[in-house]
Order: C-alpha cells, then sequence, then structure tokens
C-alpha cells in the first residue's frame, strides 16, 4: 500500500502545469509512478491520487446503495471534476482548469503528501490551514486517536 509523505512548495507555469518534485515521485510504486486521477478535497484543495489507490477508493464508493439519496448526492459531488492525469515527458502533471478554480490556486501550490494521497493547495490558503491550529492539539489527539476498536490504547504519545 502506498504510504506518501511530504510538504513540497511547487510552481504553476501559465497554462496550469507544475513539476511533480522527484523526492515524492519516488514514493510511487514504479507501476504509478505517471498515472494519477485528481478530484476535488473535502476543504478548498484538491487531492491526486496514484492511479491503484483511486481505483480502491472509487470501488469502496461504488459499492454505496444509490436508492438512498445522501449516497447519490455523495457520490455525484466526490466524482465531480475527477480525471485523470499523466505526467508528460519531464514530469509535469497538467492541472484541470475548474479544479485550479475550485481550490483557488494562482500559482504557487504546496503539495501535503500523507498516507495514500497528495493536496494540492493554493500556497495561502496551505499556510492559513497552518496557523488555524487547534489551541489544545492534545485534548484533540485524545478525541480522535485515544479509542481506537472501543478500547482505549496504553500509548502515550509525545
Amino acid at each position: 500500500m502506498t504510504n506518501l509523505i511530504g510538504e513540497y512548495e511547487c510552481k504553476m507555469d501559465a497554462k496550469g502545469r507544475f513539476m511533480l518534485p522527484a523526492g515524492l515521485k519516488k514514493q510511487l510504486p514504479p507501476e504509478v509512478q505517471d498515472r494519477f486521477v485528481i478530484n476535488r478535497g473535502f476543504e478548498k484543495c484538491i487531492v491526486l491520487y496514484p492511479q491503484n489507490v483511486w481505483k480502491v477508493i472509487s470501488d469502496e464508493v461504488n459499492q454505496l446503495n444509490l436508492y438512498n439519496k445522501k449516497n447519490r448526492d455523495f457520490v455525484r459531488y466526490f466524482y465531480r471534476g475527477a480525471t485523470e492525469l499523466l505526467l508528460d515527458s519531464v514530469n509535469r502533471l497538467l492541472l484541470p482548469k475548474q479544479l485550479v478554480q475550485y481550490a483557488g490556486i494562482e500559482r504557487e501550490i504546496v503539495l501535503f503528501a500523507f498516507s495514500n494521497r497528495i493536496e494540492i493547495w493554493a500556497k495561502d490558503a496551505y499556510e492559513k490551514l497552518q496557523t488555524n491550529e487547534p489551541e489544545d492539539f492534545s485534548s484533540l489527539a485524545e478525541d480522535v486517536m485515544g479509542k481506537k476498536d472501543n478500547r482505549e490504547t496504553t500509548n502515550d504519545l509525545p
């Protein structure tokens, strides 16, 4: 399974292309290093998935019961803007214009890689996100990570 990590600042050119950083590309399995799917993130960012990860996620989404209106609404929103991307010969990706507009991206971007995805943020929006850190990160960590599978964890993390 893909486990990406890192923050990378990039610049988008006038055509909407950016260079995929070598440090990020080398974290990808060789069979998917040039094939991606991009779509809207849950916040005002766009999310780049390696092709193999997208398949797993879309298979899960496709199992939702479409007779349920909330599920249909979610599926429509989730797939809205989803686009396949291929790296060009010089390791650039072309971002779709409607997704660039959605995320408020102008020229400077931050690639935030975690787990199996890469969030693409307008640099100013990412910096704002970083300054809005919760006052009590320790309390948030306890709420989110303190119980796993309904049992208390015994690990005390710094």
